[in-house]
């Protein structure tokens, strides 16, 4: 059995808890947290822009801690599920996998190439495994376009267009700090920079036009350029002002016998959310519609710990949630900005 604890009890941390509760080889051994009513399992305050609230939650039999520094000192423990802000995304790397113990931290790896660098090479320097929380391949819809990919039937992968837009998220008051959370773009974005790359390869350049809110992108649009001229890939991501759709991700994927095509949009209630379901649009003019299941979003990251505890079990790296691919993410995310702001933001 894998031992784990969670550093940092708010929304992400509260999702992983909910998926830990369903992952079979692994328990939550530990948490971390300086706020008290947390470490008490009164976790109602928590809320996100999806899934369920915060509940309270009984932690019967379960270490509790005030820092990370603290829980590194139990040797329970595997691994630490980092969920943090961003900013403290590297030094808590560091910190884990020289306590001994593998990292599994939440996207973004860090703020910044160099803070990224610094906690690979730290990884690296221990021994230790390091995952990174890009959940977006193991949403069932995402899953799908891989699967396609891997197959064949489709032909060649030609590009696509990724879209994902929030409204504010005013719970979140650093948000929008470059040197906190990093605002839409490492925070959002990062999602659909890591899938691109992930499908595509490293893009050779980016161009990007997009609204400013302080020292970071509040919404862009942006063309990836590969060094294959006919592969088309853009994005729109970003933040709306209006409260009455939280969040909304899609894709319209084009590969040579098939288009693929899919939006969610979680609407503030008393509405209900808008799911125009994946749908594939064939050479021959057919219209399919996959069975995915229910769509339940937290069954993604039940599926991406799934991976992090097979790899810790078979003390492999993974091939999604790998350190270099949250990198090339943080980079993409970098080229973007650059391109809005000019060079003298970085």
């Amino acid at each position: 059995m894998i031992r784990v604890g969670i550093a940092g009890i708010g929304f992400m941390g509260w999702i992983h808890w909910l998926a830990y509760q369903k992952t079979t080889g692994v328990e939550v051994a530990a948490i971390a947290t300086p706020e008290s009513e947390r470490l008490a399992g009164d976790w109602t305050a928590i809320k996100g822009n999806f899934g369920p609230p915060g509940e309270k939650v009984d932690l019967s039999g379960i270490k509790t801690y005030s820092s990370l520094s603290e829980m590194l000192g139990d040797s329970d423990l595997d691994l630490i599920d980092i969920c943090l802000p961003p900013a403290m995304h590297r030094d808590a790397i560091i910190q884990t996998v020289a306590s001994g113990k593998h990292a599994f931290c939440e996207k973004p790896l860090a703020l910044n190439l160099a803070d990224c660098d610094a906690a690979m090479a730290a990884s690296q320097q221990h021994d230790r495994l390091l995952f990174v929380g890009h959940v977006l391949p193991f949403f069932v819809e995402f899953q799908f376009v891989r699967d396609v990919i891997d197959s064949g039937k489709y032909g060649k992968l030609l590009g696509g267009n990724f879209k994902r837009v929030i409204s504010d998220p005013t719970w979140l008051s650093r948000f929008y700090d470059p040197n906190v959370v990093g605002g839409p773009l490492f925070d959002l974005h990062v999602h659909d920079a890591h899938f691109i790359r992930l499908l595509f390869g490293m893009p050779e350049s980016v161009d990007s036009v997009g609204r400013r809110r302080g020292e970071v992108v509040e919404y862009c649009q942006s063309l990836f350029h590969f060094s294959g001229q006919d592969t088309v890939v853009s994005s729109t991501m970003g933040v709306i002002n209006q409260q009455g759709r939280p969040f909304m991700h899609g894709y319209e994927i084009h590969f040579e016998k098939a288009t693929l095509h899919f939006e969610f949009s979680a609407l503030a209630q008393p509405n209900a959310p808008e799911m125009n379901r994946l749908k594939v649009f064939t050479e021959d003019g057919q219209v399919l519609f996959p069975e995915l299941g229910d769509g339940d979003p937290v069954f993604a990251f039940e599926r991406e710990i799934g991976e992090v505890v097979r790899c810790v079990r078979e003390k492999v790296p993974s091939k999604i949630l790998a350190g270099q691919l949250a990198r090339d993410a943080v980079e993409i995310c970098e080229l973007q900005s650059k391109k809005i702001f000019g060079n003298s933001a970085f």
